[in-house]
């Protein structure tokens, strides 16, 4: 059979280009190296808990094009981001903002908290931040730093802050007003059911071949362009690859660098509620994990059991699971090489975190999955 695109991943970036090829009249045949669809935005039910597979993922857009897609596919709730920071027997809320200033200093007005930072800051007589810490410092000063930023900055990437680049963290959110929303979009919430759904209905009626790997998948069709299964039964015009960059190019250009996690995800039974919030930070290094997700309050759950995942960073090898592209400047350079090779492919298309090397939100993956959706209808 002859298909228009091969499209490799069935997360979010490849299902929107699907779903949007099949509204073009184009056939596509989507695979994946995992035994599920919805890649790390995969929820699965447990003691009737949407459990969040790969980390939480809270959905917010300022785009009401986005917003309104996705809700197409899904009903979304009303919740709200609002984690809480632990740091050893101390507990503030997040993002920065006045209940945090008034916990941590016993302060009640917002003039009385910007005087904290301020001396705090000048004191250090940071000019030209040379490292993470120093960047950080020159934002926060010393109390919030230490709580808050450093520990989880040192577990998130493996590394003392002093070790890591000042770019890494461009700015710090405060707020000088009593609000715990983490988020500034005007659009925000977590779909009733879990994510696995919007993607079950992008990929309706379009078929899905799971536990495939590309390698061992196709090959490329040297008569006819394009690609071809190994076992010669499809043909495929075009590929879209969701998959890591270097990996595709047999990492000739070298090998890009990531952090990876480790989740460890416990039943409670008999417990109906386990830290009050979806999501708890620990900030002091001594803990080895950064968070704890307790997923039935992504729903406002009131089953009598609950689900706890603990979230463990960790160095990333080549076989682990990528999660954060290590944007520092070696391997944006190495990425430049693989994006030009890129640039120069007739049949091959690149998108998501990991064909882009970039962090991208859901809201940002789906619009850039559109936009290319776009760019090649335009020019086909």
């Amino acid at each position: 059979m002859y298909y228009d695109y091969l499209i490799v991943g069935s997360g979010l970036f490849g299902a929107v280009f699907a779903h949007e090829m099949k509204k073009a009249k184009k056939t596509c045949l989507v695979i994946d190296k995992r035994n599920h669809i919805a890649g790390n935005i995969y929820t699965q039910e447990m003691c009737g808990i949407q459990v969040h597979q790969y980390g939480a993922h809270i959905f917010h857009t300022s785009d009401k094009r986005i917003w309104d897609y996705v809700n197409a596919f899904a009903t979304f709730n009303h919740y709200v981001n609002s984690p809480v920071a632990v740091y050893k027997d101390e507990l503030y809320n997040l993002p920065f903002n006045m209940n945090t200033f008034a916990k941590m200093w016993n302060v009640k007005t917002p003039r009385e908290a910007k005087e904290r930072i301020q001396s705090q800051i000048a004191s250090l007589d940071i000019t030209n931040p040379r490292n993470l810490e120093e960047q950080a410092l020159s934002l926060v000063g010393t109390d919030i730093y230490k709580k808050l930023v450093e520990g989880y900055t040192q577990k998130q990437w493996g590394r003392p802050c002093q070790e890591l680049p000042a770019f890494i963290i461009k700015r710090l959110p405060v707020r000088f007003t009593f609000d715990n929303n983490y988020f500034n979009d005007l659009y925000q919430g977590i779909p009733e059911g879990g994510y696995t759904q919007i993607v079950a209905g992008l990929l309706e009626n379009i078929p899905v071949r799971l536990n495939t790997e590309f390698k061992t998948f196709v090959q490329k069709d040297t008569q006819e362009g394009g690609y071809i299964t190994k076992d010669g039964t499809d043909r495929f015009g075009k590929v879209l690859y969701t998959g890591m960059i270097d990996e595709f190019y047999e990492y000739c250009e070298g090998v890009l660098e990531y952090r990876s996690l480790r989740f460890e995800t416990q039943v409670l039974e008999g417990e109906e509620n386990y830290q009050g919030n979806a999501v708890v930070n620990y900030t002091d290094y001594e803990i080895p994990y950064t968070r704890i997700i307790e997923h039935k309050h992504f729903e406002f759950g009131k089953q009598p059991d609950t689900v706890i995942t603990r979230e463990y960073p960790q160095e990333w090898k080549r076989g682990d699971e990528p999660y954060y592209p290590v944007n520092d400047e070696k391997n944006v350079a190495i990425y430049k090489r693989y994006a030009n090779r890129a640039a120069a492919e007739k049949t091959v298309l690149f998108g998501g975190r990991l064909g882009q090397y970039q962090y991208y939100d859901m809201d940002k993956v789906i619009g850039a999955a559109l936009d290319l959706s776009e760019h090649v209808k335009k020019n086909a």
